[in-house]
């Protein structure tokens, strides 16, 4: 049973709110509590932080880094503690909860280049006039993150914020909170100072208050779209700096000259990976003229995979129970089951946890929840289409505009999908299209409220600004509109 606190002002507290459990998705049994923050707690988290972000601001990149180096190679030293935390109690697989922290890391890593490859600039603009610039942290910034990816998602917003220079304040899902208190206990043994990284359990009413704070300068969200929205329309007119990325329903367009192992593996991998509870999951399959062979090989490699085993579990009873039921109405609307993953077979000590198998479902019409709307879980839904255009006229009309890939070997189609596509992120040949530092993670429509991305450039200029200086000493007898 872990105890899960806050960590304000370099020192682990409980809450003065409400005591709340977490379960093992795993099990269902209880694995920890934390108590709620109250709008007193937030109170005194963000004045430490707004204490300790000028002294940290001033702090010269150099040193920042070097604080965020040892911070890298520490959870590099407890890769497999943190690991196994985050697979307890998100209910990922092992190997699915590593690789989410490596990805983390390495949005750490492009945060340590910033000291030398965001160097501002100077130049002679006129005789004896120059122009420079320099990027300056924006004071106390606040990070939103959501169940599915307890070290990912915040290690994609941490690093970047606190290397240009600001004090972060960080609430995590009230689902997975436990994860946070490894990583800021990794913070405390990189010697960073006391208030420049703030940890802030809670849930709903948490969230509001530090939309509502006046000292949060900018807000970083990720979950559901309808969330998202709420959150940038909240913070936005408190005016603040937000950028809330939202859900997803990404389509795969299965074309018939796909390479048989890299399609069928890349699709079955996609809708399966993390149960489906991914952003970047593929959810609808857009079959494209006769493909039948393909997409028995689809079958065939999802069946392979054990819930408890190569997949992870539903996240909560509540979340396993709406899957299903959404299933269930698919097929009542004359969706075909080629592949029913409900009930599935678990070893006696996961009998108590939220477990789903992959399901596939063929013949869902245009227009059908199983085609639009965001399930989130290991479930994909085949639409048939005649074309490529009906297949780009399919994407297009979706709300969403996360991820889209397509499985061809032939080039003009693929540059075809990369250009039509309304989709923040593009796969080809490739089904979970996450983009590696330093280009940025981030999607269009209703899964991103607000401008810019969350990680790579994009994501250095969201958590800073720019000062732009214009300096005259000597005279000069040149006359232009600056004399």
């Amino acid at each position: 049973m872990i105890e899960c606190k806050n960590y304000i002002n370099g020192a682990f507290v409980e809450g003065s709110g409400a005591s709340r459990e977490v379960k093992s998705p795993r099990t269902g049994n209880v694995i920890g509590r934390f108590k709620e923050s109250t709008p007193s707690d937030i109170e005194q988290a963000i004045a430490s932080a707004k204490k300790a972000a000028p002294n940290w601001a001033r702090t010269p990149a150099k040193e920042r880094a070097s604080l965020l180096f040892k911070f890298r190679n520490i959870l590099l030293r407890d890769l497999d503690l943190i690991s196994a935390q985050i697979s307890e109690e998100s209910g990922k697989t092992l190997a699915e909860a590593k690789a989410g922290l490596m990805k983390g890391v390495e949005v750490l890593e492009y945060s340590l280049s910033l000291q030398n490859s965001d160097s501002g600039g100077r130049l002679q603009v006129s005789r004896g006039v120059f122009c420079e610039y320099r990027r300056e942290a924006l004071g106390v910034v606040a990070g939103i993150t959501p169940f599915n990816f307890p070290a990912m998602v915040p290690m994609w917003m941490i690093p970047i914020a606190l290397a240009v220079g600001n004090a972060f304040v960080w609430k995590p899902s009230d689902k997975v909170p436990l994860t946070s208190n490894l990583l800021a206990k990794a913070i405390e043994e990189a010697g960073f100072a006391p208030g420049v990284f703030t940890v802030l359990q809670g849930g709903r009413e948490s969230v509001e208050n530090l939309l509502d704070h006046p000292g949060i300068s900018a807000v970083g969200f990720v979950g559901s779209s309808p969330i998202a929205q709420s959150v940038y329309a909240r913070g936005t007119s408190r005016g603040k700096r937000v950028l809330a990325l939202g859900g997803a329903k990404n389509p795969i367009i299965l074309m018939p000259d796909a390479d048989p192992e890299i399609a069928t593996r890349g699709i079955a991998d996609s809708f399966t990976g993390c149960a489906g509870q991914r952003c970047m999951a593929a959810s609808v399959l857009l079959a494209v003229g006769e493909v039948e062979s393909l997409i028995d090989g689809v079958v065939e490699k999802a069946r392979a995979l054990r819930p408890g085993k190569e997949m992870g579990a539903i996240i909560s009873r509540e979340s396993l129970d709406r899957l299903n039921a959404s299933i269930s109405r698919a097929v009542s609307e004359g969706a075909r089951l080629l592949l029913d993953g409900r009930n599935p077979e678990v070893s006696p000590e996961l009998k108590g946890g939220y477990w789903l198998g992959p399901t596939i479902l063929d013949g869902v019409t245009p227009g059908s929840s199983a085609a639009c709307e965001e399930w989130f879980g290991p479930v994909i839904s085949i639409v048939r289409c005649k074309n490529l255009s009906e297949a780009l006229a399919f994407e297009a009309a979706s709300a969403f505009g996360n991820a889209c890939s397509v499985f061809t070997r032939d080039g003009s189609v693929a540059e075809r999908v990369a250009s039509e596509s309304t989709a923040g992120m593009i796969g080809i040949n490739v089904g979970v299209p996450v983009p590696r530092e330093p280009f940025s993670f981030g999607g269009t429509k209703i899964s991103k409220f607000g401008s810019g991305d969350i990680t790579g450039d994009s994501g250095t200029e969201f958590w800073s600004q720019l000062k732009k200086i214009t300096t005259k000493w000597a005279d000069s007898p040149d006359k232009n509109w600056m004399s």
